[in-house]
């Protein structure tokens, strides 16, 4: 499938705690100028007021200028938000073109629903649509320990064709804050689209060095 600049990656934020890489994810996003079509669950709209004590807006228009606050990016890229019970959306329509899609971060109750083939809202909509389309659709559960039912429900869907991508950091990159480790799961996920927007020291190799 051939994508152009133009066409958005739609990132889906579901209820799972870890808010800040949705945040990270779209602040890279945007300062690299591209389209974003974001839709949040209503578990995730909770669990945003439990980690921030900030209030969620319910509006599109009032989320676009929430999410571009929180991202601290005002005026760049392109940003459409979505309600997450607008059915009707155009991302929930395979005949809408898009780089693919993102679910960060991602529940193990919305990894069930779509192992299960259940669209109950616009984001399980839209990552079914990408199943189905054969397009990119990058799943980054955060949660542990797994346990059987969520290992099986995630593999489903990788059988199904989507990436697993666990929020996962690592430590050779020489992280000194919270979004530096941040910043590599969302490097990783965003490499799944081709996308090279988040600055990262990327492992080189050692030097091979003849031994004495």
């Amino acid at each position: 499938m051939s994508v152009t600049p133009s066409q958005p990656l739609v990132l889906g934020v579901s209820g799972a705690s870890g808010m800040i890489y949705a945040v990270r994810a779209l602040r890279h996003l945007l300062l690299a100028d591209l389209a974003v079509d974001l839709v949040a669950s209503r578990a995730a709209a909770e669990v945003w007021r439990s980690e921030s004590h900030i209030p969620f807006p319910s509006a599109p228009e009032l989320q676009e200028k929430f999410w571009r606050e929180q991202a601290g990016v005002p005026d760049r890229g392109q940003l459409v938000c979505h309600r997450s019970s607008n059915v009707g959306a155009r991302i929930a329509s395979g005949s809408f073109r898009t780089r693919g899609m993102v679910i960060l971060p991602c529940s193990m109750s919305t990894v069930g629903k779509l192992a299960s083939g259940v669209g109950s809202d616009l984001l399980e909509r839209a990552a079914d649509v990408h199943l189905k389309e054969g397009r990119c659709l990058a799943i980054v559960p955060r949660e542990t320990p797994f346990n059987l039912i969520h290992l099986r429900n995630l593999t489903t869907l990788a059988e199904a064709g989507a990436r697993i991508v666990p929020a996962i950091p690592a430590w050779y990159h020489q992280p000194q804050t919270i979004e530096d480790l941040v910043d590599f799961v969302v490097a990783r996920v965003l490499d799944c689209f081709g996308l090279d927007c988040v600055p990262l020291n990327r492992w080189q190799g050692n030097v091979d060095q003849a031994e004495d």
